[in-house]
């Protein structure tokens, strides 16, 4: 009787999860009650990439190209919390070389309220990356080239990542013209400001994408790329 009675009482914890799960969608905000009963680790998954997702990316952020291919692609779901403490079901695509290690660095940030705004595939705009990074969007894959252009960004390969945007611009100086993305963030191309999504040298989110080998678009000199991590992993062979 005991057995049936935890088999049961199992049973119906396992379906009420699986409800919860279902529930709450990306950009959705979790209720703090259901985290206390079911925990955080539930949205913390990685997939590969589920077929309305590939609906969704196919001609947007994913276009045919060598070096890439679905396989290679890993669907993350995660929870991060923003600068007034929700809890916040983000997504991301990503290249499976480095999804076990974001998976780490979103859990070790969402553990440690460390803030960011949002994290939408680019596909909800339109794989516009400059309307994606004025959104404040943290987000990874897109195949696209790099602002200087002639060649394509690390992105195409779901290899780096931009977290908080629009707090942590895109900054160059080239032949007298500069360059700031996105569009209005010019005020925080001084570091000096203040903002709670502002990514600092040193600070937790600095240290963990360091840890798990990821170069900083903030310590290059040529230009500066505040919100930009770049693993220093080879995607494939091809790349």
């Amino acid at each position: 009787m005991k057995r049936s009675l935890l088999i049961g009482l199992w049973l119906l914890f396992m379906v009420s999860l699986a409800w919860g799960q279902g529930r709450y969608r990306p950009g959705d905000v979790v209720p703090e009650p259901f985290l206390k009963v079911y925990g955080f680790q539930v949205f913390f998954r990685s997939s590969s990439i589920p077929e309305p997702v590939k609906t969704k990316m196919e001609g947007c952020s994913y276009k045919e190209m060598a070096g890439i291919c679905w396989d290679d692609l890993r669907y993350l779901q995660v929870l991060h919390r923003d600068a007034d403490g929700n809890a916040i079901v983000g997504e991301m695509v990503c290249n499976s070389r480095i999804a076990e290690d974001l998976m780490e660095i979103f859990r070790s940030l969402f553990l440690a309220g460390y803030p960011i705004e949002r994290m939408r595939l680019v596909d909800v705009y339109g794989g516009d990356d400059e309307a994606s990074m004025r959104d404040n969007n943290t987000s990874c894959f897109n195949q696209r080239q790099i602002t200087a252009g002639g060649m394509l960004s690390r992105h195409s390969f779901g290899m780096a990542v931009d977290i908080n945007p629009r707090y942590n611009p895109y900054y160059q100086v080239k032949n007298g013209q500069t360059i700031i993305e996105p569009a209005g963030s010019e005020e925080f191309v001084d570091r000096e400001g203040q903002s709670p999504y502002k990514i600092k040298k040193g600070d937790l989110c600095y240290r963990l994408f360091r840890q798990h080998g990821f170069h900083w678009g903030g310590d290059w000199t040529r230009y500066k790329d505040y919100q930009h991590f770049e693993s220093s992993q080879t995607s494939n062979r091809y790349e």
